[in-house]
């Protein structure tokens, strides 16, 4: 994995930009704005998709596989942190003395001189920073964003807007939110994580003491979150602070929520109260939604209209999104990928599921988080699902960690009745459409691979049920079709 040097000069004039890994959720998006800013740009991926695909469409030349000659003639490379060392690419820049930056230092280059609003968090970033983005977008602003996800009512998860705004999803992952000139912080929660690169919880807590402190206007945080409670309680005290949630002294408060369908509540500010209705379900959207009205009060809307430009949120890409319904069965995929995450989507997916069965295939992410947190997720999945079908660990970034495999996650369950642990995508698939009944709601879970293996399983599903009823979403294909 590469980190970013923090103390790294960016420079100025970036020149002509090679991006490696440039089909990644965070990547396309930076790349499509510099380019539309005029800067020449090309790419390489390991493997091409929609976002490649969508980059060349725009002129950009996109390479697909890793090789040195894609370097030759950059100016700058930019790379994400899930490449290896040893890529040709990287390598390459390195020896010919090209600066290299991370894709945190190419958003803070094109975020540069803008009133920032960095969305940061454990959980629920992308959503709040979604909700950020339309809300602005409905009260008739015009800002820049990047956020980790496609915004679904717009189709993209990054673009280049008019006014001085910039709204950017703030990745804690690897210590690069500090990286940016905040002026508006916004904190959904603080839960200790990524502590193979932070190496204690202390650090953890103290990376986002500093983001906050930082802040050049304000501080909005959960009145609810105990992390969060643990941060404010550590800035100095001529940082401005909101809170927003369900507690009695929060500055944006939330009563009367109602998620026996899509989330409704009713926020109160300043003495004022509003009712407001989204089309996305889960209490946790609630409070997503709140922590965006907060951040449209500082910037000076009113309740009323801050409330009106957040209900028309439909949510994002990866986050329960909907792929295909057949025989009964409805098959959704979620990013959630630690147990806090995985929690929320189940809680949030009961309404939908009705008196048919919640089936979780959960793919665990990153052999240090498996072994970190396999009994919380053992614990949230056998609470939260009716059954449950566990994957093997799609390591990404790491090496595999002798003895931690999915294995340590069904291992947990103490109803061994309810987890099937699946070797393979094939076993998996087989399996799910062996025990599947009409009514049933799947949901895939990781931040990794795992949404591929949804037409393998509607594949399944069809030889069971036919497909007479088959039902998907926009640009979803079957294999072979």
């Amino acid at each position: 994995m590469i980190y970013p040097d923090l103390e790294q000069p960016i420079p100025a004039d970036l020149g002509r930009v090679h991006f490696v890994g440039i089909g990644g959720s965070g990547m396309h998006g930076i790349a499509r704005m510099m380019h539309n800013r005029g800067l020449q740009v090309t790419g390489s991926d390991r493997s091409l998709n929609a976002y490649t695909r969508a980059l060349s469409e725009l002129g950009i030349q996109v390479s697909e596989g890793h090789d040195a000659a894609h370097a030759v003639g950059a100016d700058t490379l930019v790379v994400t942190g899930a490449l290896w060392q040893d890529n040709p690419e990287y390598q390459y820049a390195l020896q010919h003395n090209i600066p290299v930056l991370h894709r945190s230092q190419a958003l803070a280059w094109l975020n540069r001189d803008k009133r920032l609003i960095s969305v940061a968090g454990a959980h629920g970033k992308t959503t709040s920073t979604g909700m950020v983005v339309t809300a602005l977008l409905g009260a008739g602003a015009d800002p820049s964003f990047v956020n980790g996800g496609v915004i679904e009512a717009l189709g993209v998860s990054a673009r280049d807007g008019a006014d001085n705004l910039f709204v950017i999803e703030a990745d804690e992952s690897d210590r690069s939110f500090q990286l940016y000139d905040t002026d508006i912080a916004l904190i959904t929660n603080v839960d200790p994580e990524h502590l193979d690169f932070y190496g204690s919880r202390e650090a953890f807590m103290q990376a986002f003491v500093d983001f906050a402190a930082a802040a050049n206007e304000v501080v909005i945080a959960s009145s609810d979150d105990a992390g969060c409670a643990e941060v404010l309680a550590a800035l100095p005290a001529d940082v401005h602070v909101q809170t927003f949630g369900f507690a009695d002294h929060a500055d944006v408060q939330l009563l009367a929520v109602d998620d026996s369908g899509p989330v409704s509540f009713t926020v109160a500010a300043a003495g004022q109260e509003q009712r407001v209705q989204l089309a996305v379900y889960g209490v946790h959207n609630a409070v997503n939604a709140a922590g965006a009205i907060a951040v449209l009060l500082h910037l000076g809307y009113s309740l009323a209209d801050a409330a009106q430009a957040v209900a028309s949120f439909a949510g994002t890409k990866r986050r329960f999104e909907f792929h295909a319904a057949v025989g009964g069965v409805r098959v959704y995929d979620d990013y959630a990928h630690h147990p806090t995450e995985v929690a929320a989507l189940l809680a949030a997916t009961k309404p939908v599921v009705g008196q048919g069965r919640l089936i979780a295939v959960h793919q665990p992410h990153l052999y240090s988080r498996t072994q970190h947190f396999h009994r919380e997720f053992a614990e949230v999945l056998e609470q939260g699902a009716d059954y449950t079908v566990v994957l093997p660990v799609d390591g990404a970034r790491e090496d595999p960690v002798p003895g931690v495999t999915g294995e340590l996650v069904s291992a947990d369950f103490a109803d061994q009745n309810r987890v099937f642990y699946a070797a393979d995508w094939d076993i998996a698939t087989a399996h799910l459409a062996a025990v599947a009944q009409p009514g049933d709601v799947f949901v895939t879970m990781s931040c990794g691979t795992v949404y591929q293996i949804i037409p393998q399983l509607v594949a399944s599903l069809v030889a069971k049920f036919g497909d007479a009823d088959l039902q998907t979403a926009p640009g979803f294909v079957l294999p072979g079709a």
